[in-house]
């Protein structure tokens, strides 16, 4: 298991770092307009919520203010917490079963930002591409047909191992 302060990297539009194994990746495109389906998109490393979630929160309340809520899909983690304690401020966690490889994040009452979850089980190069399509303006295409254009398969996410090295 990770430890729960590994960091989390918010990388730019047009980062070109190498991602590194064990580090959950985020990146996000803020514009004016916030069209598109997606605010962002999250490339977590294992399926052990706390150690993954921790870090992007922190990461995210730095740039968006304190965060309220996370809506997450049951069947994609491991354990299901009602909240998470991140930096002192208690943030709840909603459960679905939906099955959609997608993230809500609630800041305040009423601003929520959309989030493409990437399953952790994906390789670099589909990770990238599936991260880069959520986040062009004006896209409309689920989070199903990202993964599915990216070479991104179900069986990324469930035959991954229950932490990463590194």
């Amino acid at each position: 298991m990770l430890p729960a302060t590994h960091p989390v990297r918010l990388l730019a539009d047009t980062c070109s770092e190498p991602v590194l194994p064990g580090t959950a990746v985020l990146r996000m495109e803020t514009t004016a307009r916030r069209t598109g389906t997606f605010d962002g998109a999250w490339w977590p490393r294992t399926r052990d919520l706390k150690s993954q979630l921790s870090g992007l929160l922190t990461a995210l309340a730095a740039r968006l203010g304190p965060i309220a809520r996370v809506g997450l899909d049951a069947s994609d983690w491991d354990g299901s917490p009602g909240h998470l304690f991140v930096d002192g401020h208690m943030v709840r966690i909603d459960w679905s079963a939906v099955g959609d490889n997608t993230m809500i994040v609630t800041r305040g009452d009423q601003d929520h930002f959309l989030f493409l979850v990437i399953p952790p089980g994906a390789g670099t190069g589909p990770a990238r591409a599936a991260m880069a399509m959520a986040v062009q303006d004006d896209n409309a295409v689920s989070a199903e047909r990202i993964l599915a254009a990216t070479g991104i398969t179900r069986a990324d996410r469930s035959d991954v191992a229950q932490s990463s090295p590194g």
